[in-house]
């Protein structure tokens, strides 16, 4: 039986009580698992924002005077926000993990608050780009933390946690918006209150270290103006083909995800009548099954390898896809905690092994690409369901077609060594 770890006496209440909700393994110390409630509790609100723009988007679009068929292409710009992150995240493997991270959740939660004051679609657009910029940077080292810090043979289930926990800004952007016709401003108070972490960030500053792979590296490393071409550099003509298929990992699932969920909100209310409170029911209740999907998929990860349970997972996803676009009422929850069950564990391993297939020095890096390039197969995907949009194809069929793509990031997951169970340092 696995011997529990000496307690860390400056382990919190709510530490010690989130060992026992999540059902951590013993190997898993306190401090490791403060690690993860603190990284994960930012995470969550970056993904609220993400999440509002699903729920609230008929809102926003009749607040703003923004017809219909130019959705998906806005939504497509908003997303491209992510390639300045580029030139931000590789920073995180020249002047610390910590630094990056925290400076991300900062500007997130500030510009969040100010889209709340948008006035018309391209002060609307400009803000969410930004806000994409610090998404994407806070999202990729979140990951790295993880995999960082946790012991080799429980990776996997602490970046499944993470993304569960970060997934669940979902539902917490679902109950909020449930009430959307009785607040005040509408839309504008629900951004507000993404800005909660700026008000959480001397917490956050307190109890998110250095990871300590970090530490030891970095004493070898330079710092100068472009440092950050340096792990980028490395990334591509050191590790050339893993870096290709990071990219596609990224690209390939993402494209075909997005138009699943990012018209969910849209196609329930304007296409099958529901009001926003059946909305944020099937989200809360059918999702929070779903978001088990992060968990399940690292816990079987790591003992039945990544490769297997990811490439199942991702595809599955279409199947979903079609059940919740062109099912009846009735099957459309199932659908919906299905097709949030298989993406949320798909990219959960695609992420886990975006960070473990490379060294230190460039694992930043590594994990930028993947999260960047995951925004912009988001922003492709988008586009490519605008055109058919377009040309007259309904909802209901363009997107199952869209969401075949991610049968290539199955592909990909195949096409990866198996990193499970091993320690980042002897992966090759």
């Amino acid at each position: 039986m696995e011997a529990s770890p000496p307690p860390d006496p400056r382990a919190s209440p709510a530490v010690r009580a989130f060992r026992v909700l999540t059902r951590a393994p013993a190997a898993i110390s306190d401090r490791q698992l403060g690690l993860l409630f603190a990284v994960a509790l930012a995470a969550l609100f970056e993904e609220y924002d993400i999440a509002m723009l699903t729920s609230a988007l008929r809102y926003i679009a009749a607040d703003l005077a923004i017809a219909e068929g130019d959705l998906p292409d806005l939504l497509a710009v908003i997303r491209l926000g992510a390639v300045p992150a580029f030139a931000f995240i590789p920073y995180a493997d020249r002047v610390g993990r910590r630094r990056v991270f925290l400076s991300s959740v900062l500007a997130m939660g500030v510009l969040t608050v100010l889209t709340s004051f948008a006035q018309g679609p391209w002060d609307f657009v400009v803000l969410q780009m930004l806000t994409r910029t610090f998404f994407v940077a806070g999202t990729a080292i979140a990951f790295v933390y993880i995999a960082e810090e946790f012991p080799a043979e429980h990776r996997g289930f602490g970046i499944g946690l993470l993304g569960a926990i970060a997934v669940s800004g979902h539902g917490l952007s679902a109950v909020l918006f449930s009430g959307i016709n009785h607040l005040p401003h509408g839309w504008r108070l629900l951004y507000a209150v993404g800005g909660v972490p700026v008000l959480l960030f001397p917490w956050l500053a307190r109890r998110i270290p250095e990871t300590a792979r970090f530490a030891a590296a970095s004493s070898a490393m330079k710092v100068g103006a472009f440092s950050w071409l340096g792990p980028l550099r490395e990334l591509l003509t050191l590790r050339p083909r893993r870096a290709l298929g990071v990219a596609l990992a990224g690209v390939l699932p993402t494209f075909g995800i997005i138009g699943t969920f990012q018209f969910s909100g849209y196609y329930t209310q304007s296409v099958r009548g529901w009001s926003p409170q059946q909305y944020a029911v099937m989200v809360v209740a059918a999702g929070a099954f779903g978001v088990v999907g992060n968990v399940s998929a690292g816990r079987l990860a790591d003992r039945f390898g990544r490769r297997a349970v990811g490439a199942a997972l991702l595809a599955a996803f279409p199947l979903a896809a079609t059940l919740f676009y062109r099912g009846s009422d009735r099957w459309l929850p199932f659908a919906w905690a299905a097709a949030v069950f298989a993406s949320q564990g798909g990219r959960a391993i695609l992420r886990a092994q975006a960070t473990e297939l490379f060294p230190t020095a460039m694992r930043g890096a590594a994990s930028g690409v993947f999260t960047v390039l995951d925004v912009l197969g988001a922003a492709f995907g988008l586009f490519v369901l605008g055109r058919m949009l377009e040309g007259g194809a309904s909802l209901p069929a363009a997107i199952p077609l869209v969401a075949a793509v991610t049968v290539g990031g199955a592909l990909v997951v195949l096409a990866f060594p198996e990193t499970s169970g091993r320690e980042l340092e002897q992966i090759d």
